[in-house]
């Protein structure tokens, strides 16, 4: 990764929580916590990660405070950080006895022109609205999707669809999420069937003029259809009309790396490490 791509994605995943969240210092910590129950972005806020000038310094104890806090407000014990801002972190949080996952990043080619990809007959991508009667579905379908990990056609569909959406709808995330969309904090793309059921989501959440593409996933019973090719394309394109110009990812499988170099994301020579956090979805 180059040192200003570093530097971007550094300070896209200093800022963007703000979005959602207030800051808790801990020394060379910084607890993200959110302003609101259920506000979204990805897993949290509710994680920690350590300051630009304090990446070195963080020590056991800091951890520790840290962790205080996350189970006094009932969120996660997470940290996420970029590995090569804080080299010596991961051993640190291991010893603290919280398993580490590594996720690589690819970043797109800010030269690369993304054409949208075909769907399927009938098929249309749609920039969801807050009160789109969509939305319960849409939320649903990332937790099946990584559920059934792989690129294979796998069996959820339409009816566990439906079971999961009642249950967004009822537990209040989708009333929860509905003010992040209006705000232009969080931009969901869907890939609906004719009669409105989804098959593929993706979203962004943009800051100063970089984004993560995240949460692409697509009904496991619809998959090999291109579906989510084209919904990361149209994310990448929605969101360099709206005044983005870095936009990466990570990834958890190896299977989807093809997917995204063809279209145009190439290795960022860094990895998100992430301690004990949630699905990125």
């Amino acid at each position: 990764m180059s040192n200003s791509l570093r530097a971007r994605v550094e300070q896209y995943y200093a800022t963007v929580p703000l979005l959602f969240a207030d800051a808790e210092d801990f020394g060379p910590l910084r607890l993200f916590v959110r302003r609101q129950p259920g506000a979204p972005y990805y897993g949290g806020p509710g994680h920690a990660q350590p300051t630009a000038e304090g990446a070195s310094a963080v020590t056991a104890a800091d951890i520790a405070r840290v962790r205080s806090r996350q189970r006094e407000l009932g969120v996660p014990e997470a940290f996420e950080w970029l590995a090569e801002i804080a080299p010596g972190l991961r051993d640190r949080i291991e010893a603290a006895g919280l398993p580490v996952a590594e996720r690589p990043l690819m970043a797109l080619d800010p030269h690369h022109p993304p054409t949208q990809r075909p769907v399927p007959d009938g098929v249309k991508l749609r920039v969801l609205a807050a009160d789109d009667p969509a939305l319960p579905a849409v939320l649903a379908l990332p937790r099946l999707a990584f559920a059934e990990q792989g690129t294979a056609v796998g069996s959820a569909g339409r009816k566990e669809l439906s079971v999961v959406a009642d249950e967004l709808t009822k537990d209040g995330t989708v009333t929860a999420i509905r003010p992040a969309i209006r705000a232009g904090h969080k931009t969901i793309i869907a890939a609906l069937d004719p009669d409105g059921t989804p098959l593929a989501v993706g979203h962004y959440h943009p800051a100063n003029g970089t984004t993560e593409i995240g949460g692409i996933g697509t009904l496991p019973t619809a998959r090999r259809q291109g579906l989510a090719a084209a919904i990361t394309t149209a994310l990448v394109n929605h969101a360099r009309d709206h005044g983005v110009s870095t936009v990466f990812l990570a990834y958890a499988e190896d299977a989807v790396v093809r997917i995204y170099t063809r279209l145009g994301f190439r290795p960022a020579d860094s990895t998100l490490l992430i301690a004990n956090q949630p699905a990125r979805s």
